[in-house]
């Protein structure tokens, strides 16, 4: 008896599961978890990728202008602001020649300090016609030369003073010391290199491209700069024609921002090869790659995938245009779409 309940137990528990497998398949896979984006309509152009070369727009090697033994050059990495001291140049003699100077200025102002009140005293006596007109007149030939030779000795201070000026090497602007071209204690003449200093918070790429595409590419236009996996965007600050009969390229100098990349750095421009066009687009993540072959899943009305089959074409950072039964504002799932099955339902991710 008890074998006998045990028999009809254990079918009635495989009826079950069979009317369950069977009910499940009527209803088809569950819903599938998802997100979904837009298709959208883009202006886009095929790109094609130039090397460019991150730089700084104030990058100068500083030289001397006067010469003499170095005292001081400051080290590799230090910032310094416009009017900083860099590198000091041994200065002593005209600093000589100055105390020299500055010692005639006080002779000569002495003299015609004197003059001035000798013809001021002679003036006083001529009214009392107790003076000659020519001692006058000898006094005031002797003031203007004295006058003409404090300017002379005035100028030759300021000269000196200019000069002294140049034995400190300054900072032309804001930047940071990242060469040191000649080190404390070497002479150098007048135009010896002695640092490198660049501004890291001012900076540009530079790149050239063959010059067919000039026509496509417009000051303000935005382009895609790549760097491996990482991609940012730049406006073309300008456009330069370079091109010669070995070259054949143009210039074109982007604005980035401070600091998004280091001075030096190799990146790849992306740089359009025709006019714009208006094209569907999709993001990267909606593709689904299965047997050679591209779709994009899109989401009907009644929640359930619709597997479309596309072809792509022009490509702009995470979009790509697709070509296939698919318009502007339809739904296509861009996470979740790898397990995906053509008319399965499912349940849209919000964010």
């Amino acid at each position: 008896m008890n074998r006998l309940l045990f028999s009809c137990a254990i079918g009635i528990a495989a009826t079950g599961l069979l009317l369950a497998d069977a009910l499940q398949a009527q209803q088809g896979p569950p819903p599938a978890q998802v997100k979904v984006a837009n298709a959208t309509l883009e202006q886009m152009a095929p790109m094609t990728l130039v090397p460019g070369t991150v730089v700084s727009r104030s990058n100068a090697r500083i030289s001397a202008e006067v010469g003499g033994r170095l005292l001081s050059v400051e080290d590799v990495g230090t910032p310094v602001k416009a009017g900083d001291t860099m590198a000091v140049i041994e200065d002593s003699n005209l600093r000589l020649q100055k105390t020299e100077l500055e010692a005639e200025v006080q002779r000569a102002r002495a003299r015609l300090q004197y003059l001035e009140s000798e013809e001021n005293r002679l003036t006083q006596l001529e009214k009392a016609n107790l003076a000659a007109a020519t001692q006058i007149d000898q006094v005031r030939s002797d003031r203007d030369v004295a006058r003409s030779e404090l300017a002379v000795n005035r100028a030759r201070l300021e000269q000196v003073n200019d000069q002294i000026r140049k034995f400190v090497v300054k900072a032309p602007f804001d930047g940071v010391i990242v060469e040191r071209l000649r080190e404390a204690a070497e002479l150098v003449g007048v135009g010896t290199e002695i640092v490198r200093v660049l501004n890291p918070g001012s900076l540009e790429i530079i790149a050239r491209a063959p010059l067919e595409y000039m026509p496509y590419v417009s000051i303000g236009d935005t382009i895609e700069i790549r760097m491996g996996e990482r991609i940012e965007a730049s406006a073309v600050r300008t456009v330069v024609a370079v091109g010669d009969e070995d070259t054949h390229v143009f210039e074109l100098r982007l604005d980035i921002d401070a600091d998004s990349f280091p001075v030096g750095q190799t990146v790849r421009v992306a740089i359009p090869m025709s006019d714009r066009r208006e094209v569907v687009a999709v993001p990267r993540d909606a593709l689904v790659l299965r047997s050679g072959s591209t779709a994009v899943f899109v989401i009907n009305g009644d929640n359930t995938a619709r597997r479309v089959e596309v072809t792509t074409g022009i490509g702009s950072g995470e979009l790509i245009e697709i070509q296939g039964e698919i318009n502007a504002g339809d739904q296509v799932v861009v996470r979740g779409n790898e397990r995906l099955q053509p008319g399965q339902p499912v349940s849209v991710m919000g964010g």
